[in-house]
Parts: C-alpha cells; sequence; structure tokens
C-alpha cells in the first residue's frame, strides 16, 4: 500500500463562506503543490514586498499534496499571481482577515495505490462500517512533530516548572524531523550542556545561539532561558501535549462506553489507541454527539463523571488538572473549547480501479469532507490498518 504517490493523490480543499464587500483585506483563493503553507506564505511576501503582519491565513495544509486555500493581505495588490507550485487568484475584497476560525471543514480526495484486489475490498468494506459507526476523532501524528526521541512531551517539564530540562528537551534533545544543521547545533549543545562559553564557542550563528549567549551571562536562569524561545514555538509545544492528553482522555472514555470486543487499537501517535469496529445494532448517541473538553486547568470537573478520567490520565504524567497551566511566561496557554469525541464520515466516493503507477495493482480513490481540526489521515488509519 503507498499514499501520496503524486502530489495530485492527496488533495485538499479549504471550506469557507467568505462574504466579499468593501474593505481593506485582498481575498485570494491559494493552490499550491508540494511546498507547505508558510514557505507558500514566504514566498508570496517576498514577491509583492510586503509585511509578514500583512498577510492572514486559516490553516497549514499538507506539503506533499495539491491543496486550496483562502488567503487574505490588508492592503493587498488586486490581481493574481503565479510562480513555481503556487498560484494566487484575487476573488474580491472583505472587510475581516481570514483566520482559523472562519474555516468550516475541508473536502478531501485521496488515492491509494499499490493494492491487493484482497486489500481493495477490506478498504471499500470497511467504508462501510465507518459510515455506519464513525471514526474516534484523535489528533494524529501532524500535531506531534515536536516531539523529541525519548517521547517526552517539552510541556511536560515545563507545567511542572522545571525549566532547565524543558529547555533542554527544546533544544538539544534529537528528532526524526531534523535537519542536518538542526542536528549538528544540537550535539554540540548536548555536548557542552552547563559550559556555556564552550557551547558559543562552538554554535554556529542561529537562533539558539541567543539563548546560550543568555545562559553565558545567566547561567541557571533557565526560566528566563526558556522566555526567550520564540512565542510560536512555545504554543506549538502546548498544543503538542495538550492534544496528547485529549487522545488519552478518549482513548478511556471510549473503553468506558464500548465493550472490548467492539474496540481494535492501532499504533500512532505515542502508543496504541483503540478505533471502532462493528457495533450491533444502533450506535448508541453518546458517541455520536459527545463533545470532550480540552483538558487544562481551567477545567472544572469536580462533580462529572470525567473528572476521575481525566485525572487519571493526568497523572500517568506526574500532574494534576489544576497544574496543568502555564506559571511562566504569561504569554503563552493552554487552548480552551471541545472536540467532537466520534466522527461521522460521509465518504461520497469510494472507487477501486487499476493503478497506472503500479501495472497488475489496484488502487482506491476516496473523496469525503471532514470539519475544522479533523484530520484525514486518521480516516486513511481507520481504512487501512492492518489490511491483508
Amino acid at each position: 500500500m503507498k499514499l501520496k504517490c503524486l502530489p495530485e493523490d492527496f488533495e485538499v480543499e479549504e471550506l469557507a463562506e467568505i462574504p466579499l464587500a468593501d474593505g481593506p483585506f485582498a481575498v485570494y483563493r491559494l493552490t499550491k503543490q508540494s511546498i507547505g503553507t508558510p514557505e507558500a506564505i514566504t514566498s508570496i511576501q517576498r514577491r509583492w514586498k510586503l509585511l509578514r503582519r500583512q498577510i492572514s491565513y486559516g490553516g497549514l495544509k499538507d506539503k506533499h499534496a495539491v491543496t486550496r486555500q483562502w488567503v487574505t493581505i490588508h492592503r493587498g495588490p488586486k490581481r493574481d499571481l503565479t510562480q513555481d507550485r503556487i498560484a494566487l487568484e484575487y476573488q474580491g475584497q472583505s472587510t475581516q482577515p481570514f483566520g482559523p476560525q472562519d474555516i468550516a471543514g475541508n473536502r478531501f480526495r485521496i488515492v491509494i495505490r499499490d493494492l491487493t484486489d484482497e486489500a481493495a475490498r477490506q478498504i471499500l468494506a470497511r467504508t462501510q462500517q465507518v459510515a455506519s459507526v464513525g471514526v474516534p476523532n484523535y489528533f494524529d501524528d501532524q500535531r506531534f512533530g515536536s516531539l523529541g526521541v525519548s517521547g517526552e512531551f517539552i510541556a511536560r517539564p515545563w507545567c511542572a516548572g522545571d525549566y532547565e530540562r524543558a529547555l533542554w528537551l527544546a533544544l538539544a534533545e534529537p528528532n526524526v524531523h531534523d535537519r542536518l544543521a538542526d542536528r549538528d547545533e544540537k550535539r554540540i549543545i548536548r555536548d557542552t550542556w552547563n559550559n556555556w562559553p564552550a557551547c558559543k564557542a562552538a554554535l554556529p550563528k542561529c537562533s539558539r545561539r541567543s539563548i546560550i549567549t543568555y545562559l553565558l551571562d545567566h547561567p541557571t536562569d533557565f526560566r528566563r532561558a526558556f522566555a526567550l524561545l520564540p512565542v510560536e514555538m512555545r504554543s506549538l509545544y502546548l498544543s503538542a501535549f495538550q492534544s496528547d492528553l485529549w487522545n488519552q482522555c478518549l482513548a478511556s472514555w471510549l473503553r468506558t462506553q464500548v465493550a472490548d470486543e467492539h474496540l481494535f487499537e492501532m499504533e500512532f501517535g505515542t502508543g496504541r489507541f483503540p478505533f471502532l469496529n462493528e457495533l450491533r445494532g444502533d450506535v448508541p448517541e453518546e458517541l455520536s454527539t459527545r463533545q470532550l473538553p480540552l483538558p487544562s486547568a481551567r477545567l472544572h470537573l469536580e462533580d462529572d463523571p470525567l473528572g476521575p478520567l481525566y485525572e487519571a490520565v493526568l497523572a500517568k504524567q506526574g500532574l494534576t488538572l489544576r497544574e496543568l497551566r502555564v506559571k511562566y511566561p504569561r504569554d503563552s496557554f493552554f487552548s480552551k473549547g471541545e472536540r467532537a469525541a466520534v466522527l461521522k464520515v460521509n465518504l461520497s466516493t469510494a472507487q477501486v480501479g487499476e493503478d497506472d503507477q503500479y501495472p497488475g495493482r489496484r488502487r482506491v480513490t476516496l473523496q469525503f469532507s471532514l470539519p475544522r481540526g479533523a484530520y484525514a489521515t486518521i480516516i486513511i488509519k481507520r481504512l487501512t490498518g492492518e489490511i491483508e
């Protein structure tokens, strides 16, 4: 089985209603291929000589795909822009910038290749199960890119007040996503940790070096040094930790709602998580309607049956729900809100055909829409996991 053999094998279209009217924000439809959203935005910024704060968009779309999304530019040019891997189409004007809150959902077209006849048949059969019982709405692996080889989230010691450990994880721990330059810089920092003169002398000019310079003058002030990390990065650390905790809470909740014989486990993210198998009779309403809150100290679950469940998940991290907060710096915080426990997926297309890239093999083409924040890759995992 193979995914994303070609960029057009994974297409994503952002769904939103943007009222066009007289206003200072130019509205564009951005189509990109084989380039990430931040890189595409940087390319537009440089081409039109814009300030970064002029540009707004809703979500980060996959790099290895063909994607379409909305972008607004304050006082932006009223024209199109076409360059390598990017097409920006002017749509009109708006009174407001576009942001994540404006996304209604995403529409996907995904091609799964290099399948046997039996594997293709199993995927089609599972589409019926997905339609009837749904899929747990887990955050998927893309959310956990900041997680290093130890499997320890940077935000865990941060919440516990262990700023040295949090800083070490952020600056020094190897990560499978590291570029060559990052690997070299992190190795230097690991080898010279707490020997800040040697560390600064060995490091090339980079963003990490400015933090080492601060530690050279304040060798034990890890609290302030951690705050020198970009706020965008610190927000990602919190998001990754909170997302994994929510996944763990969802997994525990599912096990209280569904008998073991109707669950099966698959590995992704930080462990093995239960998925729904075929259920007999009607799907319990609780599965299709339940919203689970994102864990944080702002939750008050003292009289809620979810309270013990959430506390048990936090206890595995050496924390309580009340401790799941950031004491310093106060420019970063855990998100507040709820997330659907189970997704009902309407697969509008599920077709089997000959694979033009792998002669003699089959391909399956899927089309479906998901609400904002849901991961298409979780649907693919459910449909393809453990196929024969």
